[in-house]
C-alpha cells in the first residue's frame, strides 16, 4: 500500500493546515491510515493485553490527530512516532513473554523433579518390599515355633521401619515441594505485579485501573474517579523531545503518587493522561484535587543531556472528577469524568484565550 507520507512528498501541491481540503485520493488514503492505526492498536491489546494499553491510546491520540489541519511534515511527525510506539511495545511485549515462558519453565522443572524423586523413591521400595516378601516367604519353611516368632517379629520391625522411612522421605519430598511451589507462586504475583504498572512511569496502568474501579462497583464501594490530562504536553515532545517528554511524565507520575493517600489508586490511563480511584463521596475527592494542584502541578526542570541547559517546564493540567453512582458500568463512570475533564479544559481555554 503506497504511504501516505510518500504520497505527500511527491505532491507539493497538496493543501496545508491553511491551503484548500485535501482532494478525494488523499482523503480515501489518510482514512485508510488512521483505520489501520486502530487496527495496530487494536491487535495489539488482543495478542498482548498486559502491555498494550499505552499502544492502543497512543495509536487513538495519534488517528485523533489527523482529523483536521493535516501538513507534510504532521504526516512526517506521526509516523515517527508510530514507528517510536510499535517499537516499544514489542520490546515490553517480548520481555513480558520471556518472563512468562521462564516462569512456566520452571514449574515444569519443579514437577519433573517431583516426579522423578517420586518415582525413584516408589522403586526403591518396590525393591526392599520384594525382598522382604521373600523372606516372609521363607517361615514358612520353619518348621521350630520359636523361629517362627522370632523371624515375624523381625519381619514386623523390618516393616515398621520401612513404613516410617517411606513416610519421612514423602513428609520431606511434600515439604520440598511446597516450598518449591510458593516459591514459583511468589514469582508468579511478581510479575503479575508487573504486568500491572506502566512501564514508563510504574504508576498502575490501565487494566490496573479498570480491574480496581470494577472490584468497586461489584462490592458496592462508593468512590469517585478523578481524570486529569496534561496541558500542552505535545509542545513538550516538539520542542525538547520524546526522551525529555517522557522524564517529564516520570517526575509528574512521582509527584503525583507521593502526593495521593495510600489508599488512592494513582495511574497512568495512557499518554499524558493519569487516573485516579479516590474511596470517598465527592466532596473528599475535591479536597484531594486541589491538593494535587497544589503540590502536583507546578514547575518542573528537565535535563537535556551534556552541555544543554535544562528547561523550566510549567505543568498544568485539566481535572474532572465524577463520583460513582449506583447502576453505573466501568465506560459510563470512565466517560463521566472524561466529560468532566474535557469541561475544565474547554472553561480554561476561554479563560487564557
Amino acid at each position: 500500500m503506497i504511504s501516505l507520507k510518500k504520497y505527500l512528498d511527491m505532491d507539493s501541491s497538496l493543501p496545508n493546515s491553511t491551503e484548500p481540503a485535501l482532494d478525494e485520493l488523499t482523503s480515501a488514503i489518510l482514512k485508510c491510515y488512521r483505520s489501520a492505526l486502530q487496527a495496530m492498536g487494536k491487535s495489539g491489546a488482543r495478542a498482548c493485553p498486559a502491555v498494550s494499553s499505552d499502544l492502543q491510546q497512543g495509536l487513538s491520540s495519534l488517528e485523533a490527530g489527523l482529523r483536521a489541519n493535516i501538513t507534510t511534515s504532521l504526516i512526517k511527525e506521526t509516523e515517527a512516532q508510530v514507528e517510536a510506539r510499535l517499537l516499544q511495545w514489542g520490546g515490553c511485549t517480548a520481555e513480558y513473554f520471556k518472563a512468562k515462558t521462564n516462569e512456566v519453565k520452571e514449574l515444569l522443572i519443579v514437577l519433573t523433579r517431583t516426579a522423578e524423586s517420586m518415582g525413584e523413591q516408589d522403586q526403591r521400595y518396590a525393591s526392599e518390599f520384594g525382598n522382604f516378601t521373600t523372606r516372609l516367604q521363607a517361615i514358612a519353611d520353619l518348621e521350630d515355633i520359636s523361629q517362627i516368632r522370632s523371624s515375624l517379629v523381625q519381619r514386623a520391625h523390618e516393616l515398621r521401619t520401612y513404613v516410617d522411612q517411606m513416610k519421612q522421605e514423602s513428609q520431606k519430598s511434600v515439604a520440598q515441594l511446597q516450598a518449591e511451589v510458593t516459591t514459583y507462586e511468589t514469582k508468579l504475583k511478581a510479575v503479575e505485579q508487573v504486568a500491572l504498572r506502566d512501564a514508563l512511569t510504574g504508576l498502575a496502568n490501565r487494566r490496573k485501573v479498570e480491574e480496581s474501579i470494577e472490584w468497586r462497583i461489584e462490592h458496592q464501594q462508593v468512590f469517585c474517579v478523578a481524570m486529569l490530562d496534561l496541558e500542552r504536553f505535545k509542545q513538550v515532545n516538539d520542542t525538547y523531545g520524546h526522551i525529555a517528554g517522557d522524564n517529564l511524565l516520570q517526575q509528574f507520575s512521582k509527584e503525583l503518587k507521593s502526593n495521593s493517600r495510600s489508599t488512592d489508586i494513582v495511574g497512568r490511563w495512557g499518554g499524558d493522561e493519569f487516573v485516579m480511584i479516590l474511596d470517598c463521596e465527592l466532596t473528599g475527592a475535591k479536597s484531594q484535587v486541589e491538593r494535587i494542584q497544589k503540590w502536583a502541578l507546578g514547575e518542573y526542570t528537565i535535563p537535556l543531556g551534556a552541555g544543554a541547559t535544562a528547561a523550566k517546564i510549567k505543568v498544568s493540567a485539566s481535572i474532572g472528577v465524577t463520583q460513582w453512582q449506583a447502576g453505573q458500568t466501568l465506560p459510563d463512570v470512565i466517560a463521566t469524568a472524561d466529560s468532566a475533564m474535557y469541561r475544565e479544559k474547554a472553561l480554561a481555554r476561554v479563560q487564557h484565550a
